[in-house]
């Protein structure tokens, strides 16, 4: 089955050939990228698409597994097949297969403004499973459109399961999510917060309590609750944490 699957990731993205202009473009961008990953907290690494591989793993633990970062760069996408789980690499084969066929749609450099984010769960040497957000944007695009290489930022999920899978493109609203069970994309609008909630919500990913919010912003504790019930409600969510998380990833704060 694994190998199955191993196939379906390996090939659905065909690079094709890579002209020494395309290699012009990314000279030295590793510096940069090594740069970002010292001053976040989030795992980093890249995906060689034209040798299926990684070309770079930054040092943060979380996407590592409990391996190192020159050891993950050697398994490449070995790396996944052994430290993920059989049901998520089916669903990895999925996603990877209608993130190809969305993105092979979109027009030229346009490629580049889109991203896409999902969940799916690590398993670390001692048999623990991490379910963990993954979000991959295009770094660079061959000459004739084709994906050569991916940034990918692996953070910790704030949900439940795995999946949640969704498209942005920068700068606008809409949102695509892909349903899962009829393997479709569907269209839908960012939901949209009030300055008041988008203010609150920022206290609170400083670290404020309920009431340190309300002193602040000089109302009373249950006004907060009470915007704090219509941001989830807005959102879909049940927590601050999945608010917080759900307002990252969709750049609403």
């Amino acid at each position: 089955m694994k190998n199955k699957m191993s196939s379906s990731l390996l090939t659905k993205n065909n690079v094709g050939k890579i002209s020494e202009e395309d290699r012009l473009l990314q000279k030295d961008y590793l510096e940069a990228l090594k740069s970002f990953a010292r001053l976040t907290y989030e795992s980093v690494y890249v995906i060689d698409y034209e040798k299926m591989t990684f070309e770079y793993v930054s040092e943060n633990p979380l996407f590592l597994a409990g391996h190192s970062p020159e050891e993950v760069l050697n398994m490449g996408y070995e790396f996944y097949f052994k430290n993920v789980p059989e049901d998520d690499l089916e669903l990895l084969t999925l996603i990877n297969n209608a993130g190809f066929d969305f993105f092979e749609k979109l027009p030229g450099e346009e490629k580049k403004q889109y991203s896409i984010t999902y969940d799916f769960h690590l398993e670390n040497k001692d048999g623990k499973l991490v379910l963990i957000n993954h979000k991959l944007t295009p770094l660079f695009l061959t000459s004739e459109g084709k994906l050569w290489k991916a940034m990918c930022i692996v953070s910790i999920s704030h949900h439940k399961n795995a999946g949640n899978v969704y498209i942005y493109k920068q700068g606008a609203d809409e949102i695509w999510e892909l349903d899962l069970v009829n393997n479709v994309w569907r269209k839908s609008e960012k939901p949209k917060l009030t300055k008041r909630e988008i203010e609150i919500l920022q206290l609170h990913a400083q670290g404020l309590t309920i009431n340190q919010i309300a002193e602040k912003i000089f109302v009373a504790p249950d006004t907060v609750k009470y915007y704090r019930r219509r941001i989830f409600e807005r959102l879909g969510v049940s927590t601050i944490v999945e608010a917080l998380s759900y307002a990252v990833n969709s750049k609403i704060i």
